[in-house]
């Protein structure tokens, strides 16, 4: 009882009355002050100001039935308190999400048949006040063929011509360039080198696991690398880290042997487990590097921490190095300390550079088609833009 009112009441009842008057006027002022005090210090009455509810975007929505519309939300107190949110008139596979920190998402994903105007409120409330927003929704029916998307399907027509018409030529024996790759080229280099030495090849096909398409890339490389290394009678080394590759990688070498009818020659042991863990398996393989010597060592897959550790203890063994990777953060560890570097897409085309497979051919070459065309595509829209006079342009690549 620290309020300044009831110690000025006190002081005049005590000090102006006599002792029956101040015994009435004391507990009658008692049940005023904690009556009225307590009900103007209520905690209802400590929110005075009411929430404010924010839609982010518009208020007033399209959707196509088989889309799915997401609303965010969000509250503020000028109180302090952390509004609740809510919804109603919620039709079927609707749902609004409260985060309960003042941010909340309305899921709307209508099904076929649900067609039609809908509006729902959005409520914010500190449980004493509440401010709300009413959003309207209009489901656009479909029937067969969303016209809003022909630009979707214009653009898999195109690709999927590129592709099949590549194959078709490369089936024919029609020659296709593809660009030369200076790391691919220096593998039979490599090798060579390795066999002169009388030392062996180490090939590391990444340290993901064959989910990775970087992985899968890798394999496709050594492959190539094996088929060398049987010819020239070369020792091969291929430490893995999950058993799934050691798999895959023993099967590919030993195919690779059999292409070239040294199947006598393949030892199950040229690809090897070494250890599941990240760097567990890069100090297995630094002391590799520093006892066996390879003449070649290979990087080709998925590279994280580890990059530059192999890098830096491959260049200071004496080997010559070439790399792969589509990691873009681990590229500059590969430059500075390997001789060669396939660089992003380089290190997938080179499956197709290496086999020449029409199938492969046609794939690289119809993606390269489809980038030339979406490079003229962004430049010509650059221009238009840049003129005022493409928002016609514009509108053809707007998917709803």
């Amino acid at each position: 009882m620290t309020d300044p009112l009831f110690y000025v009441f006190y002081s005049v009842t005590h000090y102006s009355l006599n002792s029956s008057g101040k015994t009435f006027l004391l507990a009658l002022g008692f049940c005023l002050y904690f009556s009225f005090f307590s009900f103007a210090q209520s905690p209802d009455s400590l929110n005075q100001h009411p929430p404010i509810l924010t839609l982010i975007g518009d208020d007033t929505l399209d959707i196509d039935e088989g889309d799915t519309l997401i609303i965010a939300v969000s509250s503020i107190d000028l109180d302090g308190t952390i509004p609740l949110l809510t919804a109603e008139n919620l039709m079927d596979s609707a749902a609004f999400i409260d985060s309960l920190n003042g941010q909340g998402c309305l899921v709307f994903a209508p099904g076929f048949e649900q067609e039609g105007n809908y509006e729902i409120l959005l409520i914010a409330s500190d449980g004493v006040t509440a401010d709300s927003v009413t959003v309207a929704i209009t489901v656009n029916d479909i029937t067969v063929f969303r016209t809003s998307r022909i630009a979707v399907l214009v653009f898999m027509l195109i690709f999927s011509g590129a592709v099949l018409l590549y194959t078709n030529w490369a089936k024919k024996g029609k020659t296709l360039f593809v660009r030369r790759i200076p790391g691919i080229d220096a593998v039979e280099e490599a090798v060579g080198r390795a066999t002169e030495m009388g030392k062996p090849v180490l090939f590391i096909p990444g340290i993901s696991d064959i989910d990775d398409i970087e992985t899968i890339a890798g394999l496709a490389i050594l492959g190539r690398v094996a088929r060398i290394t049987a010819q020239y009678d070369t020792p091969l080394y291929v430490p893995v880290r999950y058993p799934m590759i050691l798999a895959a990688g023993q099967e590919v070498v030993e195919q690779a042997y059999l292409e070239v009818g040294r199947h006598d020659a393949y030892d199950k042991d040229t690809v090897r487990y070494v250890a599941g863990e990240q760097f567990a398996f890069t100090a297995t393989v630094n002391g590799m590097m520093m006892r066996d010597k390879p003449a070649a060592n290979i990087y080709m897959g998925a590279f994280f921490a580890e990059s530059l550790l192999l890098a830096e203890t491959g260049n200071a063994a004496g080997s010559i190095q070439i790399a792969g990777t589509a990691r873009p953060e681990q590229l500059p560890f590969f430059i500075a300390a390997c001789d060669y570097t396939l660089m992003g897409e380089e290190l997938y085309a080179a499956s197709s550079y290496l086999s020449h497979e029409p199938l492969l051919l046609g794939g690289l070459k119809g993606q390269d088609f489809v980038k030339v065309i979406l490079v003229a595509v962004i430049i010509l829209g650059v221009i238009l833009m840049s003129f005022d006079i493409g928002g016609w342009f514009k509108h053809l690549f707007v998917v709803p």
